[in-house]
């Protein structure tokens, strides 16, 4: 009970943070994107005169957004699968086995987080040309899965670590199969980092900016290039404002489908499952 009012103080400092860092941006950013083209919102206004979908339809209508829309959702997925599938090995060694110079390989598996993605991109750009490669999908993958190693590294590193070595043996000894101890030795307590790689690497992919508008640039577009083109040197508020809540408002549905999931993951491991 002593503690009652400190409790207090701190859910409402965490509820004021809330709003201003959350509730009241996307806020304004929906009214700003539901401003009518023909009244504007400007001084002395408290808010907009008119409200409508226009400027919606013609962002769809007259602008590359749905070709951006496809070609984001489409890197996504890929970068993501191939991430998980090249970072699984690096992640088994560092968590399952033990090695001189372990700490040395792990610092230095996070080396991409620490060079601008700019470097990164104007690095991949050269090296693809000088290798002849001039797909663009292609590049933007190859740097994305570079760029984004790192957090699948990270992630399943800590959970191989918590793979039960006593499950694998008792597995072994039973004669199951490689396969079939995998199953029930490794995947149970594998799914919930799988899943988190999964969708950490997806939307840091759809959210990227500088790899994609350094080797995608000017024929292939994404939803972050078409957003900084309204907040760059055209900037027109309204439709930047329709063009990040597209960016946002899909990852935030994807990040609450991932809290749940990684419920019921967490729920069927601490229930013996795993």
């Amino acid at each position: 009970m002593r503690n009652k009012p400190l409790q207090v103080i701190l859910f409402a400092l965490l509820a004021i943070v809330f709003f201003l860092w959350l509730f009241v941006p996307f806020a304004m950013a929906l009214l700003w994107s539901l401003v009518d083209p023909d009244k504007p919102w400007s001084y002395p206004d408290l808010f907009p005169q008119k409200l409508s979908f226009r400027r919606w339809g013609d962002m769809w209508l007259t602008t590359s957004l749905p070709a951006a829309i496809g070609n984001s959702y489409l890197l996504a997925p890929v970068v993501a699968f191939l991430t998980l599938l090249l970072a699984a090995p690096t992640a088994y060694a560092f968590g399952r086995i033990p090695f001189r110079g372990k700490a040395v390989a792990q610092m230095l598996s996070l080396l991409p987080l620490v060079l601008p993605s700019f470097i990164i991109a104007l690095f991949f750009t050269s090296l693809l040309y000088k290798l002849g490669i001039y797909n663009k999908f292609a590049g933007i993958v190859l740097g994305h899965v570079v760029l984004f190693l790192p957090y699948a590294i990270r992630i399943l590193t800590v959970s191989f670590s918590q793979v039960r070595q006593d499950l694998i043996d008792a597995a072994r000894d039973l004669g199951a199969s490689p396969w079939a101890r995998f199953s029930a030795a490794y995947l149970p307590v594998l799914r919930p980092g799988i899943l988190a790689a999964l969708i950490i690497v997806f939307i840091q992919s759809i959210e990227e900016f500088a790899i994609a508008f350094v080797l995608g640039s000017p024929d292939f577009t994404t939803v972050p290039t078409i957003l900084y083109s309204y907040l760059g040197y055209n900037f027109v508020r309204p439709n930047a404002a329709v063009v990040s809540l597209v960016l946002v408002v899909p990852n935030v549905i994807l990040m609450l489908v991932f809290e749940r999931l990684l419920k019921s993951e967490g729920a069927a491991v601490s229930g013996g499952k795993g």
